[in-house]
């Protein structure tokens, strides 16, 4: 999900935009799909809440206007460089990075564009159980984090209190924040989104300690009482060295990109994704169904979908009318 990534770091992710897997049981050559007008073509990075927005999407725009799509699973930052490259038309939920958009955007190679607001606001940062809190009352601050770091300790990190961290491949500033607060952290990272939360549900059950890298949207919100930890507030250039990050992570207004050629000749399937716009409990039903529920991806959007057609007939092109 988050951050930014220096420039050494994307060069030494280039070659990794060619591994593409298509959600697609179809061997499609990419060159073939770049001629096809009605297929659309999304970036599917690897939380669940990103999901739910796709496959919400993917079911109108295949059901109700009547275009084929082709859902593309990559990390983050593959897949502007597969927009860079024609291979993708849309990225749907952009956590910030700011990097990336410099480098391929209009003072970049100018090949993508800023699509505005998904409707999400994005927190990112440390979460415990309310619990934790509860039983010791600063906890929730830096202070507090500093003076109670042994209650995380857990056999892998020994004397060092756990951070649990989800996928390793999403970039963050959580080590940057331990240097500059001079934590006594190490972080442990689960695997992938859906390892942590299963390890946090574990933890919650049996009410252990836990401390983890964790964010909003986010489905596991509805369900448990979390509590964030309260960090020096973001600053301008604060993160410039993500090796000493001395403030919490920024707020997220989360955003569309575009590749450029989509905006200027994608018709109404770009006005359709350029007019979409959802709220985060929008987005938590959707993955709760998905993630905790154990519903087929396409089968929650259909059930979303019926549901709630006030909500997206507001989002197709003026004067549409579905199939």
């Amino acid at each position: 999900m988050p951050r930014l990534l220096r420039r050494d770091t994307l060069l030494r992710l280039a070659a990794v935009g060619l591994a593409l897997v298509m959600v697609s049981s179809c061997a499609v050559r990419t060159d073939q799909i770049a001629r096809d007008p009605n297929t659309v073509r999304v970036a599917v990075n690897g939380w669940v809440g990103y999901e739910a927005s796709a496959v919400v999407l993917e079911h109108i725009l295949k059901e109700e206007m009547g275009y084929q799509v082709q859902l593309v699973r990559l990390e983050e930052q593959p897949s502007w460089q597969a927009l860079d490259q024609g291979v993708l038309d849309v990225i749907l939920e952009n956590w910030g990075h700011e990097d990336l958009y410099e480098l391929y955007g209009p003072e970049g190679n100018d090949t993508v564009v800023d699509g505005g607001s998904t409707g999400n606001d994005g927190v990112i940062g440390w979460y415990m159980p309310a619990y934790v809190a509860e039983e010791y009352p600063e906890i929730t601050t830096l202070e507090g984090i500093k003076e109670h770091a042994e209650i995380f300790r857990t056999a892998e990190t020994g004397d060092k209190g756990e951070f649990l961290g989800g996928s390793p491949g999403f970039a963050t500033q959580d080590q940057g924040m331990i240097n500059a607060f001079d934590l006594d952290i190490e972080i442990v990272y689960a695997g992938s989104e859906a390892s942590q939360v299963t390890e946090v549900r574990r933890r919650y059950a049996n009410e252990e300690p836990v401390l983890f890298y964790f964010n909003e949207p986010q489905w596991l919100q509805q369900e448990l009482d979390l509590v964030k930890v309260d960090f020096p507030d973001h600053y301008d250039g604060c993160d410039a060295d993500l090796e000493f990050v001395d403030c919490d992570y920024p707020l997220y207004d989360l955003n569309k990109i575009f590749r450029k050629g989509f905006v200027e000749d994608g018709g109404d399937a770009y006005r359709f994704l350029d007019d979409w716009h959802w709220t985060n409990a929008d987005q938590n039903e959707v993955a709760a169904m998905i993630a905790d529920e154990g519903l087929d991806p396409s089968e929650a959007a259909e059930i979303w979908v019926e549901e709630n057609p006030d909500v997206w007939r507001e989002w197709l092109p003026e004067g549409y009318e579905t199939r």
